[in-house]
């Protein structure tokens, strides 16, 4: 799923990020909070933030959005997303976030997990998600990016390259004004489409990698995941951005990806101790 965030979040990652640079001074110096390991992947990351920061950010964001936006009126609709929320809440292994659910009337195809375990889904997706299993499979997956914290490592590798560019901008100071403009506008290219959209992409495909694990663990067929983002392929209107310059990788890309998951996602789903399979529509 598309992990661009609505306004109102974006502005308080802009804010935490100001933050941290205003707090250390002039100088600036940036104390790594440590490495630490994806849970299901044991990829290597490093984090700025404290998780404790990060969830009380997602917390204010989610109240935020929640005020904003209407939500659902749709009974059936509330009653699924919730079920299916808590069974995958409940093979996530992080008993210490205050789980919420809740479904945003929009025609945006679309959901999102904060920090914490705050989850919202829009109506807009629900006809591509067909059966519960397909929303499983976008559910599992919003939440897959919060127990990762890909939010948090975002930040660090923004700031990062914010910093980067004030490097570039202090060397090149004594150059003319119109070179300064050229270098720092190829500097900006570079680490965008160089390291910023590729670890996005490579956050959406991790997220894809987890989420497909726990809805099998919850009891959800995974074979509907693959299908799903082939569905969701159709679903789209407009010509999509080339691969390289996108923030994430294409449908078909996903669709293989998982298809290659099957067997060990299947194991997971034998081991669960209720079978829901596809569950039932959500049209």
């Amino acid at each position: 799923m598309s992990t661009q965030l609505p306004p109102q979040i974006s502005r308080l990652r802009w804010i935490l990020i100001v933050a941290m640079l205003l707090s250390c001074g002039s100088s600036v110096t940036l104390v790594m909070l440590g490495c630490q390991q994806v849970p299901m992947t044991n990829r290597k990351q490093v984090l700025l933030s404290s998780e404790a920061s990060e969830n009380a950010m997602g917390l204010t964001a989610y109240q935020e959005v929640l005020k904003s936006e209407p939500l659902t009126k749709n009974e059936k609709a509330i009653e699924i997303v919730r079920r299916i929320g808590q069974r995958i809440a409940a093979v996530a292994n992080r008993p210490d976030f205050e789980w919420e659910f809740n479904v945003i009337e929009s025609d945006t195809q679309n959901a999102f997990c904060l920090p914490g375990g705050k989850v919202a889904v829009y109506t807009g997706i629900l006809p591509v998600c067909e059966n519960e299993a397909g929303l499983a499979v976008v559910m599992s997956h919003e939440v897959a990016h919060a127990i990762a914290r890909h939010g948090g490592e975002r930040m660090t590798y923004q700031t990062a390259q914010n910093l980067g560019k004030s490097a570039v901008s202090y060397v090149m100071q004594k150059q003319e004004e119109e070179k300064q403009k050229i270098v720092l506008a190829a500097y900006g290219a570079a680490s965008e489409y160089g390291v910023i959209l590729p670890y996005s992409r490579k956050h959406e495909m991790e997220a894809d990698q987890i989420g497909i694990m726990l809805m099998a663990k919850a009891g959800y067929d995974p074979s509907e995941a693959p299908v799903f983002w082939q569905r969701f392929a159709t679903a789209k209107t407009g010509a999509a951005p080339m691969e390289w310059m996108s923030t994430h990788p294409s449908d078909a890309t996903r669709s293989a990806a998982l298809r290659e998951l099957l067997p060990q996602a299947m194991e997971y789903y034998e081991k669960a101790s209720e079978k829901v399979g596809l569950g039932e529509s959500v049209q």
